[in-house]
């Protein structure tokens, strides 16, 4: 029997959709469920999928906090009639509530999962949790906290992209009296096959002269102003770094919220040996850049549950250093950790110097990405959801 999946996506950059992790996710998992039987439905502001994914259009949410507080009930209603879906997948987890209810005014009995794309809080050392300072502008970010354990209350299946993220949600809604019981799953975001290249045939730096890439957002809490420190450290004879710059310029209200990203890019560009650079939106250029590298470097986000970038290089064959820091100390090879900015810049100095060492981490970077392939990851979904 064909299951029917409402797939509800919120796009944060809608005028830039390729720097929008969410829509590329949902952009190669959709053909992927669909290959495995699925029918999909996916209500954005923007078509994914290919052809045969329905589309249903919704607003563009504006801001960040639009998208948290501010669901239209009569849409999701009229939505949940004509898809008659069997399960109704919310991307953004606070707004499941809203969901559950179009679902009870629609007469609906589809199964309701929660999709914890992003998590707005972290926990510090000591385990303590601390609100997501991206989400908190004018104090909300403990309002946006309750909505996320209001959105996890609301659902059948809370779906998550690592085991990392899977203990931090469960201990968040611990403390905030949500007991998940069986519903949580762990299912990983698929990664783009395009982005795959045998390391074989990746060129491996020749005594020096190494590119390291950096592609990820420069949002402050990314923890871009550390990486501006490391590479300021990291650049010399043998190491020259690119950044990504993945938003363009972007859309005054955004900016009005957070103007980090511009910051940040500009003390970047003004440093020697750094390069920032952009795709301009195209996932051939994107791919181009990150084949004239050597190596990437993970993002310094203290509540980091998984980094679509980071995959990216590694389906390259990119061997990626990283922070040791969440998720990031699940997935990235133990050798190439680092806790200090010292180990970070021996680490790119190695990188660039040994090449056996490279050689053994290309191959280990690209076979990490084995179990992400858009299939595997779709045969996963439709298990959790079923």
């Amino acid at each position: 029997m064909t299951q029917r999946v409402l797939y509800l996506l919120n796009i944060s950059n809608s005028d830039r959709l390729a720097a929008d992790s969410g829509w590329i996710f949902a952009d190669l998992l959709a053909p992927a469920l669909a290959d495995a039987g699925a029918e999909v439905t996916v209500a954005a502001p923007a078509p994914a999928g290919d052809g045969r994914a329905g589309f249903q259009r919704t607003a563009v949410p504006g801001t960040k906090y639009r998208a948290r507080f501010a669901q239209d009930l009569n849409q999701l209603v009229e939505l949940i009639r004509e898809v008659r879906p069997d399960t109704v997948v919310a991307n953004q987890i606070e707004a499941a509530p809203a969901v559950r209810t179009a679902l009870l005014e629609a007469g609906s009995h589809a199964l309701l999962a929660g999709y914890c794309h992003y998590l707005p809080f972290a926990f510090t050392a000591d385990q303590q949790l601390r609100v997501d300072p991206s989400l908190d502008d004018a104090g909300l970010g403990r309002s946006v906290l309750l909505a996320f354990a209001a959105g996890l209350a609301a659902c059948d299946r809370v779906l998550v992209h690592s085991s990392t993220a899977a203990s931090w949600t469960t201990a968040a809604a611990s403390r905030m009296a949500v007991d998940l019981g069986e519903k949580l799953r762990v299912v990983p975001a698929p990664r783009d096959e395009r982005l795959v290249r045998d390391p074989a045939d990746a060129t491996a730096p020749n005594g020096g002269g190494a590119v390291g890439v950096y592609n990820h957002r420069l949002y402050a809490h990314y923890g871009t102003a550390r990486f501006v420190d490391v590479a300021r450290q990291m650049t010399g004879p043998s190491v020259r770094l690119k950044v990504m710059d993945l938003f363009g310029d972007r859309r005054t209200d955004r900016t009005r919220l957070d103007s980090s990203p511009e910051r940040h890019r500009a003390e970047l560009a003004a440093l020697d040996g750094v390069e920032v650079v952009s795709d301009r939106g195209d996932r051939v250029r994107y791919r181009g850049l990150l084949a004239g590298a050597h190596f990437g470097i993970a993002p310094f986000r203290a509540g980091c549950p998984w980094s679509m970038s980071v995959i990216d290089c590694q389906g390259m064959g990119l061997p990626v250093i990283a922070p040791r820091l969440g998720w990031l100390a699940e997935h990235v090879d133990g050798e190439l950790l680092f806790d200090t900015d010292a180990e970070a810049v021996a680490l790119a100095e190695r990188l660039a110097t040994d090449t056996e060492f490279y050689a053994v981490h290309a191959k280990r970077a690209h076979a990490s990405t084995a179990d992400f392939t858009p299939a595997l990851v779709a045969a996963r979904y439709l298990e959790a959801i079923s």
